[in-house]
């Protein structure tokens, strides 16, 4: 099937419709920090898995880890419980 631009409404509503109803308790977010200042924190990702809390929160562990360990990497990753926030 070919994606065209009259797909992208039911494509924006389809992407809505899985994203709500997930508690928030059960949302974790990837996070990184900055080269430049510490303070800064950069969104990477955001696990939100309709699934059980410890599945989401052990996900968004094993990509930290995995960023955290790659070679040359000197900025911090961790997670947050619940969505992204500023």
């Amino acid at each position: 099937m070919r994606i065209t631009l009259s797909h992208t409404p039911l494509l924006v509503v389809l992407a809505l419709a899985a994203s709500c109803g997930i508690p928030d308790n059960r949302v974790y977010t990837l996070y990184r920090g900055s080269p430049v200042d510490n303070a800064i924190r950069i969104h990477v990702a955001t696990f939100d898995v309709n699934e059980k809390e410890n599945y989401n929160k052990e996900n968004c562990e094993i990509a930290q880890h995995l960023f955290q360990h790659q070679p040359g990497i000197s900025v911090k990753y961790w997670c947050e419980k619940g969505r992204y926030r500023n």
